[in-house]
């Protein structure tokens, strides 16, 4: 198991942000479905990506190339698909990737065929209970391990009205707007609570256009989806990814300046909130056409509401506990069932630093110090939390020795270098 050795400094320079791996999902999905060749630019290899290339082969697009830059680290990926979806391996490792599973699982259900799902981590207990009851509605054959994975599914999607809740999560309103297009008749995604991430629905309407899938949205209410649709092959380039610039954003603030680039304010990524909650906490940003710069800043609590961007949370938790006065984060009761309960490791692990943190139901209220300690702290195998931790040692007077760091391979596998080029003092264990 990887661990790192911080040194405290203070970041500063210029970074460019990682490819959205949202948008990345969302893209090579369409493009796998899509009939022909679909250039996909910007892509950084993550885990979880290759979780949905994988799985995207295993449903027939395997003319997939890789074509690598210089840096080896952005590539750009061609895609040829055949306009259909077909069951090549009817077993889909979805890693740790919730994308992955809540995506395909749907779009598996219009083959009719046997397929099993399988995962690893906290992944294999992620709750799937929105799509098992459309699978009982539906009489769908389905079977699993105590409510784990793995997850046996066979029997085919019928067009319709399906009522999810909003506030659990928009992974399954994702898949099944990736899925219904492709059956013969309409259907309807109607919403019994308020959608909460709706930014991540946004993403998906946005790239479904892109690769010429209609969908109506009703106020964010009831979704309209025709059917009979088919996919268009299309070239996008992914833009860079505000829940992992939210690190280097608040990096400046807690260091000396860093300017981030590939981020852009008239983005529909839910986390853009972290622009505005920066500004809440009163933090020196300068918002450009084509970048994001912060500065060192005398931070102050505020409330955060989470509901809509919860990847947010772990950054935003170390920013309040080096901020004045007290920060209370609210609505991020889902963060319990990600990779890692969120609320209790990011509390757990900051206080252990020395911050002053108490867990509530749905969030967290943080008393804000000066500095933190510093010691030895623990990722919880959560690629957010370890990368929050990274950041805190800027405010810590001691080291920070992180347990399991490369757990940042899930979505952000070069974090540590781009920690490094931005003076960060990293030594491996």
């Amino acid at each position: 198991m990887a661990r790192v050795r911080i040194v405290p400094s203070k970041l500063k320079g210029e970074i460019k942000a990682p490819p959205s791996k949202s948008i990345t999902h969302r893209a090579i999905i369409c493009g796998g479905i899509a009939d022909g060749i679909s250039n996909i630019d910007n892509v950084v290899f993550s885990e979880d990506i290759i979780a949905t290339l994988n799985g995207m082969k295993s449903f027939g697009a395997n003319d997939i190339t890789k074509a690598y830059t210089h840096t080896n680290i952005r590539d750009n990926l061609t895609i040829k698909g055949n306009g259909k979806l077909e069951v090549i391996e009817n077993t889909i490792n979805c890693s740790e990737s919730g994308s992955t599973l809540r995506f395909l699982i749907p779009l598996g259900a219009l083959c009719d065929k046997e397929i099993t799902y399988t995962g690893r981590g906290k992944l294999i207990e992620r709750p799937l209970e929105q799509y098992y009851k459309i699978f009982n509605e539906q009489n769908i054959e389905y079977s699993n391990q105590n409510n784990k994975l793995p997850l046996i599914v066979k029997g085919r999607l019928n067009p319709g009205d399906f009522k999810l809740k909003g506030d659990i999560s928009s992974q399954f309103i994702t898949g099944l707007m990736l899925a219904l297009p492709l059956l013969e008749g309409d259907s309807r995604i109607l919403l019994t609570t308020e959608l909460e991430s709706k930014g991540y629905v946004d993403l998906t309407m946005d790239i479904l256009k892109r690769f010429s899938i209609e969908i109506e949205n009703n106020d964010y209410n009831e979704f309209y989806i025709k059917g009979n649709q088919k996919y268009q092959s299309n070239s996008i380039r992914v833009e860079g990814d505000f829940s992992q610039a939210a690190f280097w954003l608040v990096a400046g603030l807690l260091g000396k300046n860093i300017k981030c680039r590939d981020i852009h304010k008239d983005s529909l990524q839910g986390d853009k909130a972290i622009l505005n909650i920066i500004k809440s906490m009163k933090g020196n940003i300068n918002i450009k056409n084509d970048y994001i710069q912060t500065k060192e800043s005398l931070t102050k609590g505020a409330t955060v509401d989470a509901s809509q961007c919860p990847d947010l949370v772990p950054v935003v938790a170390a920013l309040g506990a080096v901020s004045r006065g007290t920060t209370t984060i609210i609505n991020a009761e889902r963060l319990r069932i990600k990779e890692s309960d969120r609320l209790k490791a990011i509390a757990t692990e900051l206080n252990k630093l020395g911050a002053d943190i108490k867990e509530t139901k749905d969030g967290l209220r943080i008393e804000g110090k000066d500095r933190l300690n510093g010691g030895e702290v623990d990722s919880w195998n959560d690629h957010r939390i370890a990368m929050a931790l990274g950041i805190i040692s800027i405010k810590c007077s001691k080291e920070v020795i992180i347990n399991n760091s490369d757990v940042v391979k899930k979505s952000y596998p070069h974090f540590w270098d781009d920690f490094q080029k931005l003076k960060g003092n990293i030594k491996y264990i």
